[in-house]
């Protein structure tokens, strides 16, 4: 029996064979030290970590590459954006389906007083109005953090919307890009993003262990670490200069090539193209499964705009035992559970029991999404 691999939500594969072959070679000739060195190997080490920043910068119509920092994941990123920036007596708004990569760092803040927080609410689909983000405006709120989809919900936001009354009301915007990297067209000029956390192992295909953070060049945020950046070594201060600033450490070159690769597949293929490919598939597998008896689809309506993510509970069903029997008797993987969003499956109405999520990628294909309905469909006439 085929593996059919519905987990792209949480990493993306397979890779391509070209990110396979760019960690390879990255491994064996260019795994010298970034950026701490003039030999050969080292140059050529910090050239993958350069081009690889030039290609991202080009998905995000990024000006200067120098503007996006490295990090070990999404998490990261946030944590670096949101600690690094707030100040004391700041005021925060957020969504009320924020992943808990946001929640955590914002109510950590929160209990030690620095900072106010309001979640803006959502209707039972994920959808916002932007308007809603201007009416928690107070006078000290100096930042607004957006997933640019929700994880469970597949909801699109409208962060273009958000980004013009963050810049009229003089606060800066944070985005959340951990579900939309490479699979949602980003310019963040255009839709006044200051700060872009995105992962590497989703939607841009490269290896777990790699994503980064786009800062908008008038913003100055402390450093979460502090540490060697080989450059002005002599200096007891972090380096101002970008993007040492905010790289402290050794850089995992062999994962960031192979991010190169991914980055230049996606521009290859397109993010058009992808999207339309993903949004076709998930609307597929929304009528499949509307057509089976006592399932209810989370998120937007069929037909509605939404990202590669189709949540679902099946009624009388815990979601973990059907997780369970896809994996082990029909070699279907998806994921259960509360997917690190309490606030999201707050806002769906599952908080006590969890969901299914179902999420497709740019490899996915047709005829596996037909065998996944056809498997829940089976299943859930023992429950009917």
């Amino acid at each position: 029996m085929p593996y059919v691999y519905l987990d792209h939500a949480a990493t993306s594969w397979p890779k391509p064979p070209a990110v396979i072959e760019a960690v390879k070679e990255a491994m064996e000739r260019d795994s010298a030290n970034p950026g701490r060195g003039s030999h050969a190997m080292a140059v050529r080490a910090s050239r993958v970590l350069f081009d690889a920043r030039k290609a991202l910068a080009k998905l995000f119509a990024v000006k200067n590459p120098n503007d996006i920092a490295f990090a070990l994941n999404t998490t990261m990123a946030l944590n670096t954006a949101i600690k690094g920036f707030l100040k004391p007596g700041d005021h925060v708004i957020a969504t009320a389906v924020e992943h808990n990569s946001v929640r955590r760092p914002l109510e950590y803040l929160k209990k030690l007083g620095i900072i106010e927080v309001t979640y803006v609410e959502s209707n039972a689909e994920g959808l916002l109005d932007a308007k809603e983000v201007e009416h928690a405006f107070r006078p000290n709120t100096r930042l607004a953090v957006v997933n640019h989809s929700s994880n469970l919900l597949g909801s699109i936001m409208p962060v273009g919307d958000i980004g013009t009354i963050t810049r009229r009301r003089g606060a800066r915007l944070l985005v959340d890009a951990a579900q939309t990297a490479g699979l949602l067209e980003i310019d963040v000029e255009a839709m006044g993003i200051d700060m872009l956390a995105f992962p590497g192992h989703k939607g841009l295909l490269g290896p777990q262990g790699t994503g980064g953070l786009y800062i908008h060049p008038e913003l100055d945020l402390e450093p979460m670490m502090h540490g060697g950046t080989g450059s002005q070594s002599e200096s007891i201060e972090q380096p101002a200069v970008r993007p040492d600033r905010y790289e402290a450490g050794t850089q995992n070159t062999a994962g960031i090539a192979g991010l190169r690769a991914g980055v230049r597949h996606v521009l290859h293929e397109t993010v058009q193209n992808i999207h339309t490919k993903e949004m076709t598939l998930a609307q597929q597998m929304m009528e499949g499964l509307l057509a089976v008896g006592g399932v209810r689809v989370l998120g937007p309506g069929l037909g509605k705009p939404r990202t590669g993510i189709v949540s679902f509970v099946l009624e009388g069903a815990d979601p973990s035992e059907i997780g369970f029997i896809l994996d082990q008797h029909y070699n279907i993987a998806v994921r259960t559970g509360f997917h690190c969003t309490p606030l999201a499956h707050g806002t769906a109405g599952t908080l006590d029991t969890g969901a299914i999520r179902a999420s497709v990628g740019c490899f996915t294909t047709s005829e596996e999404v037909e065998a996944f309905v056809e498997a829940v469909n089976e299943i859930g006439r023992h429950y009917s």
